[in-house]
């Protein structure tokens, strides 16, 4: 990846280092580097313990490639260390080790720190006047680039744009990657390479506490070094929500809130009191403790910044997340999307990471939805067509004339599916709804005369009011709004959407289908198999079909007003009727803030959701990551003994089988309104058209129709219930925790008390045994059996075959 064998005077065994691209960190200090070749001892290097020493003092080759720009030479590289008797992984005085080892270097020791002492863009760093005098701050003005091209770039990339002008010194981030992202039209095709600074980081419990231990073990390392542990902590903001961990033991129970919350800590102690250390031991890190909500409805209400002023610097706010729908942020314009562990680690101590420049497929949406369809059945309808478009590592920004009619919350639901469709991100760039959401939910007046007087004067604001410029997209789809109809995905994957009025022969020709996504091969003479069952003393049945888990769950759909109160009015008027839900399916409400909670009670609709079983189980993601729990073992039984294809509807979004349960074969994706509808059907096998959900107390059908809520009725109690002061509440306290977080017992020192006992915390061998003086070259274990199997492997794929094995007897011998 990185060699390309060259003859040198000076040794016939060097080589030269040829990488696509140096990068050199301008914020380290001096600490000892690691030996290892292990992910995280390269970030300790490269982290270095940020404090100034100048750029050229430290080398510090960025994991995206390695290319020298032009400018650079190539540096000789002799086997099987770096030649020159420069040891780059030294931190003791590397300028000077650079210095004393060849004369070739100095001149590009000269240029980096001639580089370093200005900003290649100073010229358009200009103030933001508040509109009553003063100033927001200072910012980097696209507008001043004075570029036309810029007015052609997707808003998305006008985020990369600004993020590479900013963090331009050229050594991380150079003039050409600017360039590259200013001709985005022509570049994007030929997959140039980028590098990009997220201003922010985001973990959940299960992928933060890797990261965690990462950076104790850096601290402990630089305690046996002799140096201040302290220097450790994330050089961005690092928010860490606890959210993966609980999961619906108990439900249909007034207590199953603190019940689950009891079990969640009894399982997980241990991890819950490292990360409670964490949080106070690191700086620039937020730990969000469990039972406060699923991290990217958190995010959206309350995290997400939007434009960032960080000492008196605007920029736009950006992030990477350990988990893959973080995307649903980019519903409120700003740009993050899931990565890898090791690139968020490299993100959290400084670091670009390295991306291609991604093509954007423009989406317009025009018109608006129709009575009864919700923003479930459209992220479903957008997730197909983009499926069947190909988005993968691209892009998805949307635009036109419907954005008007969608809200905040719908288009971060459609945002949030981004990986099911296969995107990068799904952009929805900042306009007046998203303002208005802002204000919803709490964020200062201040701050959102700041964000709109930012992204107007540096081109990355929408006002649908003006004429729009015609913006440049890779390729193009369009949607009208009109045309969505209610639906449902499944039973194996969100893709495959079903319109509602085609569910039951769906259903029947999954049955028939054989075994695949869509199909479960079952015999037609098994079909009608009807199992019977004693259900805590209740006679019970269940039948291919049978629906055994219905849960309102997932940020996905939780973070919307509007499917959640719709669930709440179908619960309302099923009672009114006279249905109820069987008592053995097992129902659940986890909701992603405690906002929802206070808007369903603030209605009166959670007592009707209690009726029909969907009681709160928790704050977290339970159902949707297959946090269920145990089906009642009567249900369970029934199942395995009869091999019944029994289903799960969710409001979730993902249902690949053996996801959301062992037991449920089928897993179907649905709107909370249609979940409820479902629990009181008992069946997928059921067209809600021409069928009754249940017969009323007064011996009719009811139909779905007759427990629909129109939009109307939805956007009267949205308007009466949705109140700012219930997303202020939340949050003000959401750093408090509760009584069982707020007792574990962790330490008060500033490097972790590692219990050599435990089973899923160990202090990681990666700094052990380091020292100030890294040791001298040496050779190459195993040399000989590398180079067989090269060449063995060079055998299977080529025909000569003489030439090969001759070098095998050679080696041999």
């Amino acid at each position: 990846m990185y060699l390309s064998t060259r003859s040198s005077s000076s040794s016939s065994s060097s080589a030269f280092l040829r990488p696509s691209r140096l990068r050199f960190a301008s914020t380290l200090s001096t600490v000892p580097s690691s030996t290892s070749t292990s992910p995280v001892s390269r970030i300790f290097s490269l982290l270095s313990f940020s404090r100034h020493i100048q750029p050229a003092a430290l080398f510090s080759v960025n994991y995206r490639s390695f290319s020298f720009s032009s400018a650079l030479p190539s540096l000789r590289y002799s086997v099987p260390r770096w030649s020159h008797g420069v040891d780059w992984r030294s931190p003791i005085s590397l300028r000077a080790q650079v210095r004393t080892a060849s004369s070739d270097i100095e001149p590009l020791d000269r240029n980096i720190a001639t580089m370093a002492s200005e900003h290649p863009f100073r010229g358009i760093f200009t103030s933001l006047p508040k509109p009553g005098g003063g100033e927001f701050g200072k910012f980097y003005s696209l507008t001043a680039l004075n570029d036309p091209r810029i007015d052609k770039l997707p808003f998305s990339i006008r985020i990369l744009l600004e993020s590479a002008i900013r963090n331009c010194d050229n050594f991380q981030v150079s003039k050409d990657d600017v360039e590259k992202i200013l001709n985005w039209e022509n570049t994007a095709p030929k997959q140039v390479e980028i590098p990009f600074k997220p201003a922010r980081v985001l973990l959940q419990d299960f992928t933060g506490v890797p990261a965690v231990v990462d950076l104790a073990s850096m601290r402990d390392a630089m305690k046996e070094l002799g140096s201040d542990p302290d220097k450790i902590n994330p050089l961005v903001p690092v928010d860490l929500v606890i959210d993966h961990s609980v999961q619906a033991d108990v439900v249909r129970s007034e207590n199953a809130l603190q019940a689950n919350m009891d079990i969640e800590f009894q399982r997980n102690r241990e991890r819950f009191a490292f990360l409670r250390w964490g949080a106070t031991a690191f700086r620039n890190m937020l730990v969000v403790p469990p039972g406060s909500g699923i991290v990217h409805q958190v995010n959206l209400e309350y995290l997400g910044r939007v434009v960032f002023n960080s000492d008196g610097v605007l920029y736009p706010d950006s992030l990477v997340g350990t988990d893959s729908h973080t995307t649903m942020i980019d519903g409120l314009g700003v740009a993050g999307w899931g990565v890898g562990g090791i690139e968020a680690e490299a993100a959290m101590l400084g670091q670009p990471m390295s991306m291609v420049l991604p093509g954007v497929v423009g989406f317009r949406m025009s018109g608006k939805l129709r009575e009864g369809v919700t923003a479930t059945d459209l992220v479903l309808t957008v997730t197909q067509m983009l499926r069947d478009h190909g988005v993968v590592g691209k892009f998805v920004e949307f635009y036109g004339s419907g954005m008007a009619s969608l809200s905040l919350a719908d288009r971060a639901t459609i945002a949030n599916m981004s990986p099911e469709y296969g995107a990068t991100m799904g952009f929805f760039p900042v306009d007046h709804m998203t303002l208005q959401y802002l204000k919803l939910t709490g964020r200062s007046e201040e701050t959102i005369t700041m964000i709109e007087e930012y992204l107007r004067a540096n081109k990355m604001f929408v006002d649908y009011n003006e004429p729009q410029e015609e913006r440049v997209y890779s390729s193009y789809l369009g949607l009208d709004l009109a045309d969505v109809e209610p639906c449902v995905s499944g039973p194996k994957r969100p893709n495959d959407r079903v319109a509602l009025n085609d569910m039951k022969a769906d259903w029947h020709a999954c049955l028939d289908n054989k075994h695949g996504f869509k199909g479960f091969a079952v015999p037609k003479q098994e079909q009608d198999k009807v199992a019977t069952f004693t259900f805590h003393g209740l006679p019970a049945e269940l039948k291919h079909g049978s629906v055994v888990i219905a849960a309102i769950t997932s940020c996905t759909n939780t973070s919307n007003p509007s499917v959640m109160l719709g669930a709440g009015l179908v619960a309302k008027k099923a009672c009114e009727l006279g249905l109820e839900v069987k008592p053995w399916i097992k129902t659940s409400l986890a909701p992603g803030s405690g906002a929802v909670t206070k808007y369903l009670h603030k209605s009166g609709l959670q007592t009707y959701l209690n009726q029909q079983g969907f009681h709160l189980v928790g704050y977290g993601c339970t159902t949707c990551i297959g946090n269920s729990g145990d089906l009642d073992e009567s249900v369970a039984s029934a199942i395995t003994d009869n091999d019944i294809v029994a289903a799960a509807v969710l409001s979730g979004n993902r249902n690949f089988e053996g996801r959301v349960h062992p037991q449920t074969r089928a897993n179907y994706l649905a709107s909370p309104p249609l979940v409820v509808a479902y629990a009181l059907a008992g069946t997928v096998d059921i067209d809600f058209e021409k069928e009754p959900i249940g017969i009323g107390k007064d011996g009719k059908g009811v139909y779905l129709k007759d427990i629909w809520p129109s939009n109307e009725e939805i956007a009267e109690v949205v308007q009466s219930s949705v109140l700012p002061e219930m997303f202020k509440s939340t949050y003000e306290a959401i750093t408090q925790g509760n009584p069982i977080w707020n007792q574990l017992s962790v330490p008060s020192s500033n490097l972790y008390a590692w219990d050599p006992n435990s089973t899923y915390i160990h202090q990681p061998p990666y700094f052990k045994g380091m020292s100030v003086d890294p040791p001298g070259p040496h050779g190459v274990a195993f040399i000989r059996t590398v180079l067989l199997q090269s060449i063995l492997w060079s055998v299977e794929f080529s025909g000569r075959t003489s030439i090969h094995m001759a070098a095998v007897v050679a080696m041999i011998k």
